[in-house]
């Protein structure tokens, strides 16, 4: 918002609107990141038991959410051309946000490196395979019911219609509560998903393009806490290598 409004006003004072930015010396306020509530592996164990139960479309939905770190709009803006089902890997390339009148805005990633490819799981891979043969076997049966135009995204509507953003938040809400599961956010699925990598010890910058993120600083400012807790069980495997001095030496 500081970026904005800063911005607006530079302009407005180059095109002569207003003899001075009021804001040219107002320092940027600084970042504050809070703890993120996550599921941990316990949890995720808990929660993919429960999707057994959901339709094939929710239930890889969500896992895609936690094993990819997608956002919200990433996920429901991926369309079948951007998945390489043979190498196991996804592009991704727009995203949608909102809607205005009724009709989908797909944008651009906000940033060059939310532009990205990253790999999958090998076995959402092959559970990508089955869902894609079920999803043009219903694009189909809607002949000419179907509203997809030139797009076929993964997760839509029945009639190819791409979900509205608030979509996989509120089903994700109602299927906590039906399954009796600590509610986090649908968005804690994606800081969820950066917590197990970081568990396993995957490095920061890996983890950071996955995401997406402007750069690694973010990945460091957001789960720096999980980093340290990481990096101090590393540090203790050394225990079974050092020898132990002799406290009566």
């Amino acid at each position: 918002m500081f970026r904005v409004i800063k911005n607006i006003l530079q302009r407005a004072e180059e095109w002569k609107v207003i003899k001075k930015n009021p804001a040219s010396d107002i320092r940027k306020p600084k970042e504050s990141y809070k703890d993120v509530e996550v599921y941990d592996e316990k949890d995720v164990a808990v929660l993919f038991e429960a999707l057994e139960k959901e339709p094939i479309h929710w239930r890889l939905l969500f896992t895609f959410a936690i094993t990819t770190g997608l956002r919200r709009g990433e996920i429901i803006g991926l369309e079948w051309k951007h998945i390489d089902l043979e190498n196991g890997t996804i592009e991704v390339k727009q995203s949608i946000t909102m809607r205005i009148n009724g009709e989908t805005i797909i944008n651009e990633p906000k940033t060059k490196k939310s532009k990205r490819k990253i790999s999958l799981p090998d076995a959402l891979t092959d559970q990508l395979k089955e869902y894609y043969l079920h999803a043009r076997k219903m694009r189909l049966q809607m002949g000419d019911k179907w509203n997809g135009g030139n797009h076929f995204f993964v997760f839509c509507n029945p009639d190819g219609k791409p979900f509205h953003p608030s979509t996989p938040y509120l089903h994700f809400r109602r299927f906590l509560k039906n399954n009796g599961l600590r509610y986090i956010r649908f968005h804690a699925l994606r800081h969820t998903s950066a917590s197990l990598l970081i568990s396993q010890g995957v490095h920061a910058k890996i983890i950071s393009e996955r995401l997406g993120h402007a750069s690694i600083t973010t990945t460091m400012n957001i789960y720096g806490h999980a980093l340290q807790t990481a990096d101090k069980e590393a540090a203790n495997k050394f225990n079974n290598i050092i020898p132990m001095k002799n406290k009566n030496a």
